[in-house]
């Protein structure tokens, strides 16, 4: 433990060397993004084709019942209503697709920044949530891809097409709304991770969690409602799917815990 001591305070560096050292993480944050974002520029009509498929194949499910019920299908199709609509849906396109290819190296740099200021041990304990961010993160958007997004696509059809207003959605407003909830749904998978690390650094720990389990449940319904539409199985969805990791990160916690009194018992025996 005392060299772990002696390791952490020779790592020890003035503000402004912090300072630039964040400087240089970002700036190669920001690169990695730029490159995915331009790695992307050729297969936009690829990754267009991709997001438009939950909506296509929710119109053709649509129509397929109307035409069994005997009324007319829809003929629903993505509108751009301003000149350069489409030009700045290719670039919403690019940087999502570049924050998705970037994911990895953002973490990598995370890591790099923050490592300096950990044991040893503790370096060698970050580095697999470094491979399970990124799986958790898409986790939470395949999730979206396969099931939330179908749903409300389908219960917007519905409700749409039972009155007597035409539907003419535009290809700016649906990308947002599937990168908010593909964003949002990665993001939130994210929980067990960010506190297993606030566990493992002493900020939190499960007792802590266990008590505040109310007032989670009021935040996780608060956030589910603000970054979803305003239908309620999506919001009990992304809510429950949450809350489930939350109590995941419970778990994880009072493993860490575990494996630290462990840790110390073995010190105090061998003292």
């Amino acid at each position: 433990m005392e060299g772990d001591i002696d390791e952490v305070d020779a790592s020890k560096a003035p503000l402004l060397e912090h300072l630039i050292e964040l400087r240089a993480r970002l700036i190669k944050s920001v690169l990695a993004l730029v490159i995915g974002a331009i790695a992307c520029i050729p297969f936009l009509p690829q990754i267009l084709a991709f997001l438009l498929s939950p909506f296509r194949g929710a119109v053709a499910k649509y129509n397929a019942a109307q035409i069994e019920l005997g009324n007319n299908p829809i003929a629903t199709d993505l509108i751009a209503t301003q000149i350069l609509e489409t030009f700045f849906v290719n670039v919403k396109l690019a940087v999502f697709g570049g924050i998705i290819l970037a994911f990895p190296v953002i973490a990598f740099q995370v890591y790099r920044f923050v490592a300096p200021g950990l044991y040893k041990h503790e370096r060698g304990a970050f580095l697999p949530y470094l491979i399970l961010s990124p799986l958790l993160f898409s986790l939470g958007a395949a999730l979206v891809f396969y099931y939330v997004f179908p749903y409300v696509l389908s219960f917007g059809l519905n409700v749409a097409g039972s009155g007597d207003i035409s539907l003419l959605p535009k290809i700016s407003e649906y990308l947002s709304l599937a990168m908010t909830l593909f964003i949002a749904f990665g993001l939130s998978f994210q929980l067990p991770v960010v506190l297993s690390l606030l566990g493992r650094a002493g900020i939190v720990n499960s007792a802590g969690l266990k008590k505040g389990r109310r007032y989670a449940v009021v935040g996780i319904a608060a956030f589910a409602a603000f970054v979803t539409p305003p239908d309620p199985m999506t919001q009990i969805v992304l809510g429950g799917a949450i809350y489930l990791l939350y109590e995941i990160s419970i778990i994880s916690v009072r493993l860490i815990e575990k494996k630290a009194d462990e840790g110390d018992a073995d010190e105090v025996k061998s003292a």
